[in-house]
């Protein structure tokens, strides 16, 4: 099923993300521009959030077909 699918990648992305911040801490740290790891950081949550909207869409269209 399709929303299982997003819901599992959307999981599977907040590890990334989490994982990208935890990255980008290091390297401020370190003091090494991380500038390139903060503008993937932002289209990783663009994309979560894109999967996020069609979670929602998707869960609409599941509730409209069990009350049909």
């Amino acid at each position: 099923m399709k929303l299982d699918w997003v819901r599992n990648e959307i999981t599977r992305m907040r590890g990334q993300i989490r994982a990208q911040e935890r990255e980008i801490r290091m390297l401020q740290r370190a003091g090494v521009a991380a500038a390139s790891a903060e503008l993937l950081l932002t289209r990783m949550r663009v994309k979560v959030d894109d999967l996020c909207r069609e979670r929602e869409e998707l869960r609409k269209r599941a509730a409209a077909a069990t009350r049909s």
